[in-house]
């Protein structure tokens, strides 16, 4: 494969994956990990130049959970 085709399969995938995640589903790659929507809920933050509060709203953000594959390879096991 060269390296344009891969880069196109790789971009292709990314854009699934991303769609996935942003219609609220969990996308696996075996041996690597999942990506998940989760609901992050409204809070008060702090303005870190001035000290006022403000309001931070609620939002869904992704999240990465590691794969026991992954997680071994970066804690140096075989």
């Amino acid at each position: 494969m060269s390296k344009a085709a891969a880069g196109r399969a790789l971009e292709t995938a990314i854009e699934a994956s991303t769609q996935a995640v942003a219609q609220g589903e969990t996308v696996t790659l075996v041996g690597f990990g999942s990506f998940k929507p989760v609901k992050r809920a409204a809070r008060t933050g702090k303005n870190p130049a001035t000290g006022a509060a403000l309001k931070i709203a609620a939002k869904t953000v992704p999240k990465f959970l590691a794969g026991t594959t992954f997680k071994d390879r970066v804690a140096k096991k075989k």
